[in-house]
């Protein structure tokens, strides 16, 4: 017996986004699976998550994106188990030889010993302080945080040094680390974006299979809130015809716990994620398929995206300006639209190792 894409016959995907395992766009041959016809338990044929291991040799990426607010990034895991169906991310994995589709959610990839390369990457003579992001590919505190403890050991890293870091996540595990996170922001060092989508716990479930519900990422914006952290909201991505109609009910709801600022992305598809993103639609939504499709295409200027600068994130077209209007209406009359004080880079110090000569004043 066989399967296209990548998946076996009777193999269940329970908790899962992507529904193929097609190869990336670099594989020079594609995959089918077999089975080999030997007598297998039902529960082996769930599809579950491996975690691989890496010994990192650099901890910081940089990027000269111009409609990116930072120019150096660290990624903690490749891949992500939360499984969102719409993540832009999802085509890195590609390069890996994985596929974009379950491999993505599945075949992630843990780098232990981060920490160690990042504090060597920030004692160099020439390293030149600026805000370092962390969140803006894969989550870092997705579920195997808990037991690889990677952010936390960049955490600690930057703590030592005193350098200002923005974290992106929809993760509940980044409760853990306050300890960490509430002295940094009181110094004027961190600020924590959560990305909320929809607040439906039925389609966040169905989108984001592995991700904490809506509720619950409210409660973190409200306990990052109460112990001093800035939250910024992220209603992202907007996906047009979907969830577009929430987008002024979630800033409602993250000012009431606390947000002190927000923004949005529109939905970006590039690459193998947009047929992984159809197929979803035809199986989730089936009545809203062609009405959600032909609205990305309506922002994205008759494709299922436009990777061009300055567009990429925001969309172009009527229903792009509608969407940013409704936003800027809602911030304002929220008090959403403050600008946040830039990141304290004044702190930065390379801490004393042991056998150095400390200075005496």
């Amino acid at each position: 017996m066989e399967k296209g894409d990548g998946i076996l016959p009777g193999q269940r995907l329970r908790g899962r986004g992507a529904q193929s395992n097609r190869a990336g766009r670099f594989e020079g041959a594609t995959r089918t699976a077999l089975y080999d016809g030997w007598d297998i338990t039902e529960e082996e044929r769930l599809l579950r998550t491996e975690v691989r291991i890496e010994r990192p040799r650099s901890a910081l990426v940089y990027n000269r994106s111009p409609d990116l607010p930072f120019d150096r990034a660290i990624n903690p895991y490749r891949g992500c188990e939360h499984g969102c169906v719409y993540c832009f991310a999802r085509p890195t994995h590609a390069f890996l030889n994985l596929s974009p589709g379950l491999d993505f959610e599945t075949r992630l990839i843990a780098r232990p010993g981060i920490g160690a390369v990042l504090a060597k990457e920030l004692a160099a003579r020439r390293y030149s302080v600026a805000p370092v992001a962390i969140g803006t590919n894969t989550d870092p505190y997705q579920p195997c945080e808990a037991q690889h403890r990677v952010m936390r050991e960049v955490l600690e890293v930057l703590l030592d040094f005193s350098h200002p870091v923005a974290i992106t996540t929809k993760g509940t595990l980044i409760e853990r680390d306050l300890d960490i996170l509430a002295p940094m922001a009181r110094d004027g060092l961190l600020r924590v974006g959560i990305s909320v989508t929809t607040l439906d716990p039925a389609l966040s479930r169905a989108m984001e299979p592995r991700a904490a519900h809506p509720a619950r990422r409210l409660e973190v914006i409200r306990r990052l809130t109460e112990a001093g952290v800035p939250v910024r909201v992220m209603v992202a991505p907007v996906v047009p015809g979907l969830t577009d109609s929430e987008l002024e009910s979630i800033l409602v709801a993250a000012k009431a716990v606390g947000a002190v600022a927000a923004s949005w992305i529109m939905l970006r598809l590039p690459g193998e994620v947009a047929p992984l993103f159809r197929d979803w639609l035809a199986r989730a939504v089936p009545d809203r398929a062609e009405k959600v499709m032909a609205r990305v295409r309506d922002v994205h200027g008759g494709r299922d995206y436009d990777p061009a600068w300055f567009r990429r994130m925001s969309g172009q077209g009527q229903w792009a300006t509608l969407t940013e209007r409704r936003f800027q209406i809602a911030v304002a009359r929220l008090g959403l639209n403050a600008a946040l004080q830039p990141l304290r880079r004044d702190l930065f110090r390379v801490p004393p190792r042991a056998g150095d000569q400390l200075t005496l004043f």
